[in-house]
């Protein structure tokens, strides 16, 4: 999981249901320098996206993201996922992502989660929800307590924001959303979403 954090500063979370829109919206975000993407499993067609991505744009890392319940890691596999992201982490979570056959990312919102989280073996997090859980003031207290723990902000970020976290020192990447506005994916604005795109990868 730390080759796939560390392979770009800015890992879009997305949420789309049309197989066709996903291979479109995949090749605008690699086409601007988004190489690692994650698809959320919450939609129902979202296993369907996650197979065509793989199909069409080879040079994708797509992941399966929000799981949250063991038979997820299944659904996961099965569509070819290169890693999974889960909002939390559970036993059930920790043994599942055991048997499968990517990396998972788990998030994690306290500093006892954390320790549980490393204690299960992970050491990239994401720290979820980022801005509502102490945000940079926050993972500047981790990086004292968690020297060995690389973590990965999700939730709220805003480009200015994303900046900032992104020079932290135990900050791997951030996930965000705000490259794929609603009302571009709907208008099918791929230019318009490859144009945000090289500007999340002008961040870092």
């Amino acid at each position: 999981m730390r080759d796939i954090a560390g392979s770009g500063a800015v890992i879009p979370e997305l949420t789309v249901n049309d197989a066709a829109h996903a291979a479109d919206l995949a090749r605008a975000l690699c086409g601007g320098g988004l190489r690692v993407l994650e698809i959320s499993l919450r939609m129902p067609a979202a296993a369907a996206c996650i197979e065509a991505v793989r199909k069409a744009v080879p040079t994708a890392i797509v992941g399966a993201g929000a799981l949250s319940r063991a038979v997820d890691f299944a659904a996961a596999d099965r569509a070819g996922a290169h890693f999974g992201a889960a909002p939390g982490l559970t036993p059930e979570l920790a043994a599942a992502s055991r048997g499968a056959r990517f990396p998972l990312i788990p998030g994690v919102m306290t500093p006892t989660e954390a320790i549980a989280a490393r204690n299960a073996g992970f050491n990239v997090m994401k720290f979820f929800p980022a801005e509502n859980a102490g945000g940079i003031a926050a993972l500047r207290a981790f990086g004292t307590l968690f020297p060995d723990i690389l973590f990965c902000p999700s939730g709220g970020l805003t480009p200015a924001g994303a900046r900032e976290y992104l020079m932290l020192p135990n900050v791997a990447c951030v996930f965000g959303s705000w490259m794929v506005p609603q009302s571009m994916l709907s208008a099918g604005d791929w230019p318009g979403i490859e144009a945000l795109a090289r500007e999340a990868v002008s961040l870092r």
